[in-house]
């Protein structure tokens, strides 16, 4: 399958934020929990633990990735339903982002802002949020298959690497 990508980059003061959208006929209520519940998240990212509020840190497993890791990720803001911003650390660095959900009519629009310093990592990063958000919908719809990471890296890399 190929799957295109949708990412694009803003320069910001501090560097820059990739940002990824998706569309569902669904209220933002309903999207939120598919972002913000663990027994929800486990079924396109991967679960987590902990007492989740701002200020604080929950453990999150990578179920998707080699070996599933269990990372950090510190919740720097939460107001539901309309933004979820996050941060966390592991083997490649830092990184901030934030999800955005607006709701018009029935449909609610996410986006993943991931915020960066550099491009560097832009051919690798963009790839593996196009390919988490497409198992977002997969897990959604709660049926037909669901994406391979193959679709997306190294298929989608020189698409994100002309963006920087």
């Amino acid at each position: 399958m190929t799957f295109e990508p949708t990412g694009e980059l803003i320069p910001t003061p501090t560097g820059y934020d990739l940002i990824l959208t998706r569309i569902y006929r669904a209220s933002a209520d309903d999207v939120w929990a598919s972002v913000t519940e663990p027994e929800r998240t486990a079924g396109w990212f991967g679960p987590w633990r902990g007492q989740a509020a701002p200020g604080r840190t929950v453990e999150v497993q990578m179920a998707f990735e080699e070996s599933a890791p269990w990372c950090p990720l510190r919740i720097e803001a939460c107001e539901p339903p309309r933004r979820l911003a996050v941060s966390m650390e592991d083997e490649a660095g830092s990184w901030s982002m934030e999800l955005l959900l607006a709701e018009t009519d029935g449909t609610t629009e996410l986006r993943l802002v991931h915020h960066l310093a550099s491009t560097e990592q832009l051919g690798e990063t963009g790839p593996g949020w196009e390919y988490y958000l497409d198992m977002l919908t997969a897990a959604r719809t709660g049926g037909g298959p669901r994406p391979a990471f193959e679709d997306y890296y190294p298929v989608q890399k020189a698409y994100f690497e002309s963006l920087g």
